[in-house]
């Protein structure tokens, strides 16, 4: 699977879940500049903002990565 992909991925589970980048951003404590370059592969995403992702989609890092990997 590829990775450097998982950045869409992120957009598109934020957007259905009607969520926008500023406000689940900050909701999880991650840089809304950092997200943003990562929705759009500007930037690798890193472990410490994976985590921060899942926790905001009520997942760990592992179920998370696993729902990418299959969609």
């Amino acid at each position: 699977m590829q990775y450097k992909l998982i950045g869409k991925y992120i957009r598109n589970k934020r957007i259905k879940a009607g969520i926008s980048l500023n406000n689940f951003a900050l909701a999880n404590e991650i840089d809304p500049a950092i997200l943003s370059r990562i929705e759009n592969l500007q930037q690798n995403i890193k472990l410490n903002i994976l985590e921060k992702i899942a926790k905001g989609f009520n997942q760990t890092p592992a179920e998370f990565l696993t729902e990418f990997e299959n969609s």
